[in-house]
């Protein structure tokens, strides 16, 4: 069995008898290797969200697929468009092998079964208006190489992010995502580097998308949800620039109207 560029070995050996700062010299060494991989697949990452926002645009939805710390991401990124954009939670979903549980403890097996992504994706009626992006370092876990090819046999848009060159679940993917980053600092600990580049993608897959189905204006998060206090101040703040009035009656139109936009909105009508 051929080995992977995520489970070769470490350019760096005896990592256990490194000092402290060698260690951490080690890390920041690989980990600026990610956007160098990143930029040159930018290509890649720009048809799969010119691709995912037309859909989104005519009602479909994005659906991430992933295992362990790739599932985990998926999460992550899905939770904070809500807050962030005001997007609606069925917008972008993530899901992960082992359902909830599996965000703060490992399910053991779960990632090994081809036919569980779908079987969590029935319960939303994925059609051909949504998108399913696989989320996997290696590029061959079978919950998200088998949801992957599962909707794709049902006409369902796929995409992925891998960090491996040609890999099952690339082959499974209308846009495939391959970001190479190399070995990790400890041999096949895809958390890493790997990781990273996930995060890094993932960020600009959604925030992409979010500003061009117009949850952005200018470079402002106008439909944010007002949830603490930092997000009432910046959006008073906001609300202050376009409007010209002062604090209080700034900050009592925000709360008034609920987000940036229609405080504004109202305001000018």
């Amino acid at each position: 069995m051929s080995i992977r560029t995520t489970e070769s070995d470490s350019r760096h050996d005896n990592i256990d008898q490194m000092q402290t700062l060698q260690i951490l010299e080690g890390i920041n060494q690989e980990d600026h290797l990610v956007p160098q991989a990143i930029a040159k697949v930018l290509p890649a990452i720009e048809a799969a969200v010119d691709h995912i926002a037309a859909k989104m645009k005519n009602g479909g939805r994005l659906f991430y697929l992933g295992a362990g710390t790739s599932g985990r991401l998926g999460v992550v990124d899905a939770s904070e468009l809500p807050p962030t954009f005001g997007a609606d939670p069925n917008w972008v979903v993530g899901l992960i092998a082992g359902g909830d549980t599996a965000i703060r403890t490992a399910v053991e097996f779960a990632e090994d079964d081809e036919a569980g992504a779908f079987k969590d994706l029935e319960p939303y009626q994925v059609s051909e208006k949504d998108v399913i992006l696989g989320i996997a370092a290696s590029g061959t876990t079978p919950y998200v190489v088998g949801g992957l090819k599962e909707a794709r046999s049902r006409g369902i848009s796929t995409a992925c992010i891998v960090c491996n060159n040609d890999s099952p679940l690339a082959a499974q993917a209308n846009f495939p995502i391959e970001v190479i980053v190399g070995p990790e600092f400890i041999t096949g600990s895809t958390r890493m580097k790997a990781g990273t580049a996930q995060k890094l993608v993932l960020n600009m897959i959604s925030t992409a998308v979010m500003v061009k189905l117009g949850r952005v204006k200018g470079n402002k998060m106008v439909d944010m949800q007002l949830n603490n206090n930092k997000l009432v101040d910046r959006g008073t703040r906001m609300v202050m620039a376009e409007t010209g009035l002062e604090a209080a009656e700034a900050e009592a139109l925000l709360k008034e109207h609920g987000s940036v936009r229609a405080a504004v909105e109202a305001f000018r009508a």
